[in-house]
């Protein structure tokens, strides 16, 4: 098996950014999700709500962040170190997690792109928000603005055989892209669906290892297409058929990565094209 492709997506629930090589952080990939769009209550603003997300193309840069969208001047935002703190969540029903407020510049460039009032946070302390799956995490397991989860994993075979479905049935959104998934890393050479065996297992993908926490339960936000924003009915209805487990319609596998003892840095550094290899 390898590594296939790696992507990271600076604000949550907007345009990814697809990489040869990210430094794993024991919250997740380098930039990936440390930033976080929020309605007028301080909770996360996602493509479930939002399609119109997909137009925002970010950027880092040190020390802070572009922002960009076709028809838009673009706007710089330096990260808000000395920012006013702020209580958000990142879905309504997970508990509050700390940010900092940003430029208003950055706020009022967003509300109008979205036609909704909304502001930009910034986590600045990626150590302060505990995984919120308490029972299937450690007590010293971090994550970013993300869901639930560090990393996500797919494999590129399942979305070979999820396409051959969905062409089977003459589905006329066939075939899906992998990016409809939103995935950290996908890994190419294994047999359709191997991932449903390795929850619970340790997974190394070149010099890094990661525990695989728990299958990726899917949502609406996997029928928007990434492109255009345009909303369909697949893949959740194919999945709803097929891939049903434990009450959720799986895609994927959510990683921790799995420091060296006493680290709290980095974790290591993937590139495209590193062997993956499932662990004893």
């Amino acid at each position: 098996m390898r590594l296939v492709s790696l992507h990271t997506y600076p604000v949550k629930g907007c345009y990814r950014r697809d990489l040869d090589e990210a430094r794993v952080e024991p919250w997740g990939l380098t930039g990936d999700r440390r930033w976080m769009i929020v309605d007028e209550d301080g909770i996360g603003v996602t493509q479930r709500q939002a399609t119109g997300l997909v137009a925002i193309r970010p950027e880092l840069r040190p020390g802070g962040l572009l922002l960009r969208a076709a028809g838009r001047p673009e706007l710089a935002v330096a990260d808000p170190v000395d920012g006013d703190p702020v209580a958000v969540r990142v879905l309504s029903n997970l508990p509050p997690a700390p940010g900092r407020l940003t430029d208003p510049a950055a706020d009022d460039w967003l509300s109008r792109l979205l036609d909704r009032k909304v502001r930009l946070v910034w986590l600045g302390d990626p150590t302060a928000r505990p995984i919120p799956d308490s029972h299937l995490a450690d007590p010293a397991d971090r994550v970013s603005f993300a869901d639930g989860y560090p990393l996500l994993l797919t494999n590129r075979a399942s979305l070979d055989a999820l396409n051959a479905s969905l062409l089977e049935s003459g589905n006329v959104e066939a075939p899906l892209p992998m990016t409809r998934f939103r995935p950290n890393v996908v890994v190419g050479g294994a047999v359709a669906w191997a991932e449903d065996d390795w929850t619970g297992r340790r997974l190394r993908i070149g010099p890094v290892t990661f525990r695989v926490a728990k299958p990726c339960g899917r949502c609406l936000v996997t029928t928007t297409d990434q492109e255009t924003g345009v909303r369909g009915h697949e893949p959740l209805r194919t999945l709803a058929r097929y891939r049903r487990i434990n009450r959720q319609l799986v895609f994927g596998q959510n990683l921790v990565p799995v420091p060296a003892p006493g680290s709290s840095g980095p974790v290591g550094t993937l590139t495209v094209g590193d062997p993956v290899e499932l662990l004893p």
